[in-house]
């Protein structure tokens, strides 16, 4: 299928298609017109690419991973030994930010409770 047929098919514009060629997550062939032709394949990749964006891992780590993710169409799974610990690691990583806003949060309400009651 060609790009505009891709776009259809995952919801995802044809720039982050693009983009998500460019980090190596996929690998379109390409016909001696240069353009780029996906297959279904393809489309479970994009769904794969999507679900760990959501989950919070950047791009670079992603194309680390998707060869060790099996997706069994309601949960990915990591196949490969070493995968948990990676992504254990990028838990910690998630959750030391979420820490980090929450004490940024804190500061701000003390700044606006200091303040005037009756400014919005």
């Amino acid at each position: 299928m060609r790009i505009g047929e891709m776009v259809r098919r995952t919801g995802v514009s044809e720039r982050l298609l693009r983009y998500y060629e460019e980090q190596g997550l996929l690998a379109p062939t390409r016909l001696p017109s240069g353009y780029r032709v996906y297959t279904d394949a393809d489309v479970d990749t994009v769904r794969r690419v999507r679900a760990l964006l959501a989950a919070g891992l950047p791009t670079t780590t992603i194309a680390q991973v998707l060869p060790c993710i099996r997706d069994d169409g309601t949960t990915l799974a990591p196949v490969c030994s070493d995968l948990v610990a990676q992504l254990r690691r990028e838990r910690d990583r998630i959750t030391d930010a979420i820490k980090e806003l929450e004490t940024s949060r804190g500061m701000l309400d003390a700044v606006i409770a200091a303040g005037p009651s009756d400014i919005d």
